[in-house]
């Protein structure tokens, strides 16, 4: 029986440990869309809407989120932590990907290294992972704060919610790299065209020409952890908020607890909703058309983060007092520059 097990495990990794040649291309190639219909429009709604004005936001309000946290000691606080955990993923998954986006869509410059197709690889799903995570780091906050409202301080702690968000960090960024790691070991006898709008991982390793069993396993499995596993405890941390809303007695503090929890339900939909929708009908199931998927995907790439500032962080009461406040002592810093400089 053992033996057998062994056999099992070991066929299961000869893809990987195999001394065999590997060939590689020394570059590869994103195929956009070629088919989709009416694609043109799509590509002026990507030009003015999704990567110009978009990256700009994205990088803008995370910023603001970001400085205003760090100045005011008074919002190092866990929630704050877990509001700026959100706020850099957000800033370094899209500076990775939208720059990409133009560079391939509207310069229509599709060549990428394959060393660099790699790192873009790593970084798209490291930090969507994170992305994730994050979000179920809001989540235990919210489970906290409401459910245990008398421990919360002795519970939540800044320490506490610290040493989870280096454990995401720290087991997202190595399981990762192992995941993109095990890439090279493909070989690509064919041209390495990529049909998507960055180095996607099922697209890469479905060209190569020998057994990729590996990599599909570790696709499915970090598809199921990374998504499935956060959205689950998201899931069962509001069915443990609703049922503790649902014995409060009093109606107006069953909706100040209800109404605190809206900003981050709306993010969790925006983000997860569409992401395992495609990567659950399109990755497994194969139903929907490459196209489609790839123009999806695009679009789920580019407005969560978007969104997740405007919704979550920007609509706090104390982020927002205290960029009005930022912005007000800048103009009376500017009026008082500028009596000074009266003759």
């Amino acid at each position: 029986m053992l033996g057998a097990v062994i056999c099992g495990i070991l066929a299961f990794l000869r893809p990987v440990l195999n001394d065999s040649v590997i060939i590689q291309h020394p570059s590869c190639y994103i195929i956009r869309f070629e088919t989709f219909p009416h694609i043109a429009i799509y590509f002026i709604f990507l030009a003015f809407v999704s990567l110009f004005a978009v990256e700009m936001l994205i990088m803008l309000l995370n910023t603001v989120v970001i400085y205003i946290v760090a100045i005011n000691h008074c919002l190092h606080t866990p929630t704050f932590l877990a509001v700026v955990n959100l706020a850099v993923t957000d800033l370094i998954l899209n500076t990775c990907i939208i720059p990409s986006m133009i560079k391939i869509f509207l310069i229509k410059n599709n060549f990428v290294p394959f060393n660099l197709c790699l790192v873009q690889m790593y970084v798209y799903y490291a930090f969507g992972t994170l992305e994730s995570f994050a979000l179920a780091i809001l989540a235990y906050d919210r489970l906290i704060a409401i459910c245990f409202p008398l421990r919360q301080n002795s519970i939540n702690t800044l320490r506490s919610i610290s040493y989870i968000v280096c454990l995401t960090w720290c087991l997202t960024l190595g399981v990762i790299g192992f995941a993109v790691g095990i890439m090279t070991r493909l070989s690509f006898c064919n041209s390495l065209n990529v049909f998507s709008y960055f180095c996607d991982y099922a697209p890469v390793f479905r060209l190569a020409c020998n057994d990729y069993t590996m990599q599909w396993s570790v696709a499915s499995l970090l598809t199921f952890l990374n998504l499935v596993g956060p959205f689950a405890f998201i899931f069962l941390s509001y069915v443990s908020i609703l049922v503790t809303v649902f014995r409060m007695k009093s109606i107006d503090n069953r909706v100040k607890a209800l109404a605190t929890c809206a900003e981050h339900l709306i993010l969790v939909a925006v983000f997860y909703i569409p992401v395992i929708t495609i990567f659950t009908i399109g990755f497994y199931l194969r139903l929907i058309d490459p196209d489609q998927r790839v123009l999806s995907l695009s679009l789920a790439s580019c407005i969560p983060p978007c969104i997740n500032p405007m919704v979550y962080s920007l609509k706090t009461k104390e982020i927002k007092n205290r960029a009005l406040a930022l912005v007000r002592k800048n103009q009376i810093g500017q009026d008082q520059h500028k009596q000074k400089c009266r003759p």
